[in-house]
């Protein structure tokens, strides 16, 4: 989620918040001490906004809880967790990879809800034995309702909510395959998404109000991360089976280190070719390097190599090394590549195989290529 502010780490886990949670950390402060201030009279404005403060900020904590749950869970599954977010519509953790069976996606995604439901027990049971009265007695009262509310919110079974992830893993239970499970789930997230759309819009036509406007931002929210869920989930099928050496570039820009400066200028650079970086192999085709076209104009205008020498050089003197963890192997599935891809922001990655054979080059463009060729219909 971009432009969140990290401020800390939570049991080893990046903590960030979203700018829009600030606004509703102030409406929920502002909500709340109000109600506060009319339901006890001889309260005074500053304490009421000050419990009023302080209740928002334990209804988020019972947020960060619930995060947690799912946290726990996926930690012990062995999944990296690689961040938990607030922002103005809860909560996310954001797991490194899913679970690899659907009982474990199940417990990842009932967590959650069984955080918040043990919290509303507990704070109900404080209410009882404690006798609390007075603004105490409020606030522990909607804190548990509101954990109960969080739980059952959650639990409609529609991604991307934590019922939606739980009827996931049953489809993927009863089918054995966890995309149909998370296409059918995003389908009836939709279907929930348009009912709160609709129950936002149509008092607004109707009666010209605004009551249930957060219903239509809640509704849009389920609608759009419900379509990018299926449509992810259709990528990743596509993608099942296949691996990097599939989608390596046909004809890709290897050059040997052998290779004078003359003949790569003559056979790279000014053949017209629109590579602007190539991969260097030695006699044996294993990847020792990189040359980019920048690297050559640095090669000839910093190192100052002048023109007679060009045919005396070789690339391996003027080439720049390449690190192994820039690399994938021939044999990783495609989908981890592509994921790879996108967490570091690169557009292409050098193929080897584990003897450190060059296989070639893969681009996201290769990728999308292929994936288009896979959904178009073979003729008869």
């Amino acid at each position: 989620m971009n432009g969140t502010i990290r401020v800390g780490n939570l049991f080893g886990i990046p903590f960030y918040i979203h700018p829009s949670w600030f606004l509703v950390l102030g409406l929920v402060t502002w909500s709340y001490s109000s109600g506060l201030a009319a339901q006890f009279p001889l309260l005074s404005g500053g304490l009421a906004v000050l419990l009023g403060l302080m209740t928002a900020l334990l209804l988020f904590a019972s947020v960060v809880a619930h995060e947690l749950g799912h946290s726990f869970v996926a930690i012990r599954q062995g999944i990296d967790v690689k961040s938990i977010t607030l922002f103005i519509f809860g909560g996310l953790a954001s797991l490194e990879k899913e679970s690899k069976t659907p009982s474990e996606a199940f417990w990842v995604a009932i967590a959650g809800p069984l955080v918040s439901l043990l919290l509303f027990g507990s704070l109900t049971a404080i209410g009882f034995a404690t006798a609390a009265s007075g603004p105490l007695a409020a606030i522990l009262g909607v804190l548990a309702s509101v954990n109960l509310a969080l739980a059952l919110f959650n639990l409609i079974p529609g991604l991307p909510l934590d019922g939606g992830n739980i009827l996931k893993a049953a489809v993927w239970k009863i089918t054995g395959n966890p995309y149909k499970g998370v296409v059918f789930a995003s389908r009836v997230g939709q279907i929930f998404g348009w009912v709160a759309v609709l129950s936002g819009i149509v008092p607004l036509l109707l009666f010209g109000s605004l009551g249930n406007f957060w219903n239509l931002l809640i509704g849009f929210f389920l609608l759009q991360n419900a379509g990018n869920a299926a449509q992810f989930a259709r990528v990743q099928e596509k993608l099942t089976g296949l691996t990097a050496e599939d989608a390596v570039t046909v004809d890709s820009p290897v050059v040997s280190a052998n290779l004078t400066l003359r003949e790569f200028a003559d056979q790279r650079v000014m053949s017209g070719e629109n590579w602007r970086r190539f991969l260097v192999t030695d006699d044996g085709g294993q990847l020792i390097g990189e040359m980019s076209a920048t690297g050559y104009a640095y090669a000839v205008d910093n190192l100052r190599i002048p023109t007679a020498m060009w045919s005396e050089t070789q690339v391996r003197e003027v080439m720049q090394p390449i690190s192994q963890s820039t690399t994938v192997q021939s044999d990783q599935p495609l989908l981890e590549v592509v994921q790879l891809l996108e967490q570091q922001k690169l557009s292409a990655l050098p193929v080897v195989r584990k003897n450190g054979v060059l296989v070639g080059i893969l681009e996201k463009a290769a990728v999308i290529q292929l994936l288009q060729s896979r959904t178009q219909p073979n003729p008869a």
